[in-house]
C-alpha cells in the first residue's frame, strides 16, 4: 500500500466513477478511556471492541469497493504515523492529510471537501466519519449510506439518526421532520444538545434520534454552506489545501492558512444552521464508546452480565466489566464494578461513575503523573521501545524497529549502549563504519560514538539494549539526521 496526496492510477481520471469519498477525522485525543486510552496513543488507535483497532475498523467498514472510493484521513503530526501504519497493515490506501494544528472538526472536514472537490468534482459525495466509533453491523450501515446517498445527490447534508435504546442524556438528539423519499430519508426539523433525563425521556417517546456525528453531502455543497456562514474557516481552508506540501507520504496542509481559522465544531459551523439537512434512521449497532460503561454494554457478556478481556478470573460476580492488558486480574464478589488494568496503572470505579474518568484523569495531571501521556511502551514513527528494567547508571530496554524502520544518526553524551539482538537482521553504523548484528549477536556503542540502526529486513526487528552512564534521559539525543524530520 501507498500513501499519496493524488487519487490511485484506477481512480485518476477526475471522478471517483459516483463512488462516496470516505473522510476519517483521526486526529482527537481522548482520555475517558484511561488507563488504556492516553494522549500519546488515543482510543482510535487501540484494539477496544474487536482484534482490529478501531480506526481500522472505521477504514474497512468503508473499504474501497463498489460503493466507497479510497478513503481520506485527517490527523495530526502527532498521529500520523499511527494512522499511515495501521492503514497500510490492513491494506488500504488512504490519502492522509495532516491538519497542522488542532481546530475542532469544521477546518479539518472543510478542507477534506475542498480536496475532494478538487480532485474528484464538486458533486462527488463525502461521507464523514469518526475514527473512534464502534458499528457492530457494517453490512447494516453499508445499506444505510446508501439510502443517505439517494438524498445527498438531491443536494442534502445527511446525517444518520440512531434510534434510541434508553434515554441517554450523553447524545445529542435530531427531531424528524418531513419525509423526503420513500427509501426512509427526512427533513432535520431541529438539533437538540444533550438533555437531563427527564428531556431524554421525552425525545425518545416524541420519536427524537440519537445525532451519531457522522454524515454525507456532495463536496460541493459543504462548501457552499461553509462559504455562507463561516467564510473565514471556509478561505482558511481553500488557501491550505492549495498551498499544501506532500511529505513523506503525507498531504501535509499549510500551516500559516490553517491556524488562522477560527476553531469551531462542523456541528455548530454547518450543520444545525443550514437549511439542506436531512436525516435517515440508522439500526446497526453504533456506539461512541465514550466510556467504559459503553464497552460493558457491547461486549459480550456471559450468564451473569460480566464482560472480561484479557487475562482475568472471576469469582462469584456479577454484572461487571474487567479488563486486563498487563497482568493476571482476579476478583471476588464483584457487582457493577469496572476494572481495567495495563502495565503501569490500574482503575477500578462502580461502573455508573465511569464519567468520572475524565476528572480523575485532570487530578493525575495535576500531580505531574506520566501515566497520563504515556505507556510503558512508547511509540515511534519507527516502531516502539519499552523500559524492562531500571536502575543506578543503568536501564534496560527492549526495542522493536518496524521492517524499513531507520533511527536518526545521533549520539549521546551521558551514555554508552549495548545491543543484543534476539529477532531479525540489524543494521548498525558508528562512525564510519557500518556492519551487520543478526540475531543471538551484539554490539557496542562507546559513549559520544555517532550511531544509528536500521531494520533492512522483511520482519521486525528486535533486540535488547542496555544503557549504561551518568545520565539516561530521553533527552540526551543529539541528531544528525532523521528520515521523519523530527526536532
Amino acid at each position: 500500500m501507498t500513501t499519496s496526496s493524488t487519487p490511485s492510477s484506477a481512480e485518476s481520471s477526475k471522478s471517483a466513477g459516483g463512488k462516496i469519498v470516505p473522510v476519517i477525522l483521526a486526529g482527537g485525543s481522548g482520555t475517558r478511556l484511561w488507563p488504556l486510552s492516553r494522549n500519546s496513543l488515543p482510543k482510535q488507535f487501540l484494539p477496544l471492541a474487536t482484534e482490529n483497532t478501531m480506526f481500522q475498523d472505521t477504514l474497512l467498514r468503508a473499504a474501497p469497493g463498489p460503493v466507497f472510493a479510497n478513503p481520506v484521513v485527517v490527523a495530526n503530526e502527532e498521529f500520523r504515523f499511527f494512522a499511515q501504519r495501521q492503514a497500510r497493515a490492513i491494506g488500504i490506501d488512504a490519502t492522509v492529510m495532516l491538519e497542522p494544528a488542532r481546530r475542532d472538526s469544521a477546518p479539518a472536514l472543510i478542507a477534506a471537501a475542498v480536496w475532494v472537490a478538487e480532485t474528484y468534482g464538486p458533486e462527488t459525495l463525502v461521507l464523514a466519519l469518526a475514527s473512534d466509533h464502534v458499528v457492530l453491523d457494517p453490512a447494516g450501515f453499508v445499506k444505510t449510506v446508501e439510502i443517505g446517498a439517494d438524498a445527498a445527490r438531491l443536494g442534502r447534508i445527511v446525517t444518520f439518526g440512531i434510534e434510541p435504546t434508553e434515554p441517554r442524556t450523553s447524545y445529542g438528539y435530531i427531531r424528524l421532520g418531513a419525509q423526503i423519499d420513500e427509501r426512509g430519508s427526512f427533513e432535520v426539523d431541529s438539533f437538540v444538545e444533550k438533555p437531563d433525563r427527564a428531556t431524554a425521556e421525552r425525545y425518545v417517546e416524541a420519536g427524537y434520534l440519537w445525532n451519531s456525528g457522522n454524515f454525507l453531502f456532495p463536496a460541493g455543497l459543504l462548501l457552499k454552506e461553509a462559504e455562507m456562514f463561516e467564510p473565514a474557516i471556509a478561505e482558511a481552508a481553500r488557501a491550505a489545501v492549495a498551498e499544501a506540501k506532500s511529505d513523506l507520504g503525507f498531504l501535509r496542509l499549510d500551516p500559516v492558512a490553517f491556524k488562522s481559522s477560527p476553531s469551531k465544531s462542523i456541528d455548530f459551523a454547518v450543520l444545525e444552521r443550514t437549511r439542506h439537512a436531512a436525516v435517515v434512521r440508522g439500526s446497526f449497532g453504533w456506539s461512541d464508546v465514550g466510556s467504559w460503561d459503553a464497552l460493558h454494554e457491547i461486549g459480550n457478556q456471559d450468564e451473569r452480565g460480566n464482560v472480561t478481556v484479557g487475562m482475568v478470573q472471576l469469582l462469584d460476580s456479577s454484572n461487571s466489566f474487567v479488563r486486563s492488558d498487563g497482568p493476571l486480574v482476579t476478583a471476588i464478589g464483584l457487582d457493577g464494578v469496572s476494572v481495567i488494568a495495563t502495565e503501569d496503572a490500574v482503575l477500578v470505579m462502580p461502573s455508573n461513575r465511569s464519567q468520572d474518568v475524565k476528572a480523575l484523569v485532570a487530578a493525575l495531571k495535576d500531580s505531574n503523573r506520566k501515566e497520563v501521556e504515556e505507556h510503558l511502551t512508547i511509540h515511534r514513527p519507527w516502531g516502539t521501545y519499552q523500559t524492562v528494567c531500571k536502575g543506578d547508571r543503568f536501564q534496560v530496554k527492549k526495542i522493536v524497529v518496524e521492517p524499513g524502520g531507520v533511527l536518526s544518526l545521533q549520539k549521546h553524551h551521558h551514555r554508552a549502549e549495548h545491543w543484543v539482538v534476539v529477532r531479525g537482521t540489524a543494521e548498525v553504523t558508528v562512525a564510519d563504519r557500518s556492519y551487520t548484528v543478526h540475531e543471538n549477536e551484539s554490539t557496542y556503542i562507546p559513549i559520544g560514538s555517532v550511531h544509528r540502526l536500521g531494520n533492512p529486513g522483511r520482519i521486525p526487528l528486535e533486540l535488547i539494549e542496555v544503557q549504561t552512564g551518568s545520565y539516561l534521559g530521553e533527552d540526551d539525543i543529539h541528531r544528525f539526521e532523521d528520515i521523519y524530520q523530527r526536532a
